[in-house]
């Protein structure tokens, strides 16, 4: 079955953070991310979250909690996360507000892009640019 961009997206990167609460205040406070769900265990660390940003969303939860993702993903990383923004110097801006390691700054790609990379706090990549690749159904 094909599928079509209507509806919600339907890749969702799945994110585990040995401080998940840290992830989501970075995500939210520099990056621009909403919160749309959290939900802890009984020891207050995040099992699930899902945080949204224009049509798109990421998952995340606590490295540690057990089950065969969270051993799947130990050891893993850094892994990195593109993400498409309309005003790359003004989101650069933000994240460097709120202390966010800039690995490149914001820089005209050769293929028409304006785009900048950052490194969180657990040193995994998120990139942000103007580039939206066309993804036809």
């Amino acid at each position: 079955m094909a599928h079509t961009n209507d509806g919600p997206p339907t890749v969702y990167p799945s994110l585990l953070y040995a401080d998940a609460h840290a992830a989501i205040k970075l995500l939210t406070e520099a990056f621009g991310f909403t919160v749309v769900s959290v939900f802890e265990g009984e020891d207050g660390r995040v099992l699930h979250a899902e945080l949204s940003y224009g049509n798109g969303a990421v998952m995340l939860g606590s490295l540690g909690r057990g089950g065969p993702f969270d051993q799947a993903l130990t050891g893993a990383g850094p892994w990195g996360t593109y993400v498409v923004v309309d005003d790359v110097d003004a989101h650069h801006r933000r994240a460097v507000e709120h202390g966010v390691q800039i690995v490149l700054p914001p820089t005209d790609q050769d293929y028409g892009s304006r785009d900048y990379l950052a490194r969180d706090h657990e040193g995994n990549v998120w990139s942000f640019g103007t580039y939206a690749p066309s993804i036809g159904g």
